[in-house]
This record gives structure tokens, sequence and C-alpha cells, in this order.
């Protein structure tokens, strides 16, 4: 009985399906229990995976627990009450936001400007030129009532907002990739300290990812008095940074 047991929840933890395992006949409904499973299972590997099943049910359960959202990889576990903008994950450093699905902080864009630009996901169609319903009013790219001057500022707009946006993220990454430079330099021995410029490279790195969903923040919004502040101050931002 006990190698059929075994066999059976080795199986259901490998498949990640052990959390809402039952008993493998089937007018039984009963659950084995944590240390039942523990007593059945042999593997210190598989029960390694078991317990980390368990771990991660519980922070979905739970509403105010949440996984840091690093794209680069990281199994902290982080409280959401409590954390404003500027928290960070105390393992990686990485800031996420919690209150939408985009993986990190993103300020001064809402997240209403960030769902904008996944829109995509919900397949809603539209015309870009006069921002209604591609169906059933288009039949094809030229029947658009808009006027075509409207809709090609709109276009360059769009671009060349987009275009800004990318350049600072990818800017975000040089500075990344030379702050891991330098701290496997700062590394050997016989070389002074560059704790200098890893600040500066962090420095960079924060700036360059403000300038970048500036460009969010200013492509949607319509306030012009105010965006006129906003601009101006985005400009001298990014003088600075590009010295620095």
């Amino acid at each position: 009985l006990q190698p059929c047991w075994s066999e059976y929840l080795t199986t259901r933890i490998e498949q990640n399906m052990v959390v809402n395992c039952t008993c493998p006949i089937s007018e039984c409904h009963a659950q084995p229990t944590t240390a039942f499973i523990c007593s059945i299972v042999s593997s210190e590997e598989i029960i390694v995976k078991y317990e980390k099943a368990l771990l991660r049910r519980y922070v979905e359960c739970c509403s105010n627990l949440t996984w840091c959202t690093n794209p680069q990889g990281c199994d902290q576990i982080l409280l959401k009450d409590g954390l404003g903008y500027g928290a960070a994950c105390s393992k990686c450093s990485w800031i996420s936001c919690f209150n939408c699905n985009f993986p990190e902080a993103h300020y001064p864009a809402s997240c209403s400007h960030m769902s904008h630009m996944t829109c995509a996901k919900c397949n809603h169609g539209f015309c870009w030129r006069c921002l209604k319903p591609w169906r059933p009013t288009h039949k094809d790219y030229y029947n658009c009532s808009a006027m075509v001057s409207k809709a090609a500022w709109q276009e360059k707009r769009f671009q060349d907002y987009n275009e800004r946006c990318t350049f600072h993220h990818h800017a975000r990454e040089f500075a990344i990739n030379l702050r891991n430079r330098v701290s496997s330099i700062s590394e050997m021995p016989k070389i002074r300290t560059l704790t200098f410029v890893l600040d500066a490279c962090k420095v960079l790195e924060q700036a360059r990812k403000v300038l970048a969903y500036s460009c969010v923040y200013s492509y949607y919004n319509q306030d012009t008095e105010s965006m006129d502040i906003v601009e101006e101050q985005t400009e001298s931002l990014e003088l600075h940074t590009n010295a620095l």
C-alpha cells in the first residue's frame, strides 16, 4: 500500500497538482495531510517541491501578500499593506507596482496609462485615426471620416513619445550593465574604491526609468497648462541625465 501511495503522491507533486490532491479511490474525497505526505514520500527533493507548492498556494490565497515582480527572478514574498511608492524588495531592491499587472513601479505614469499600452490583450479593434471601433463602420483603412492631417499628427505624436520611451529604457539597461561591470572590477585586489561610480550608475538607472515613464504620462495627459511645467522639468532632468 505504501509504495502505491508514494508513487501516486510523487506524481501529483511533480505535476504541481498536489495541493488539491484527494484519495485515489473515486468515492473518497479525503485529502492527505502534510504529515501523511511527508511520512510516505521519502525523496527530499520531492518534499522540497511539495513545500514550495504549499507556499505558492498560501501566497496566492492571501490578498495582502505577493511575490516580488523582478523579471530577472526573485523568490522574495512582499507584504502589500503599508507599502507605498518607493518601497523596494529587501532582497533584490526591485520596486514593484501592487495596483496593476505591470511588473515594476511606473511613476509618474498612472496604472491607467500603463493599461493603455496593453489594450491589445482584450482584442479590441479600433481605428487610430478616429479612435472609434473598427467594426462595423470601417471596411478598410481608408474608409474613415477623420481628417488625414489629424490622423497623421496623432500617429507622429505617438511615434515620437514611443521612440523617446524606448530610448530611455535602453539607456537604463546600459546603466545597469555598467554598474554590474564596475561591481566586478571593484572586487579585484589593489583597485581603489569605486563606490562613487556605483552610486552614479544607480542614480542614472533611476533617472532613465523616470524619464521613460514620463513619456507615457505626457502622451496621455491632456492638461496643456500643467504639461508645460512637466515637459520643462522633464527636459531639465534629461539634460542632467545625459551629462551624467
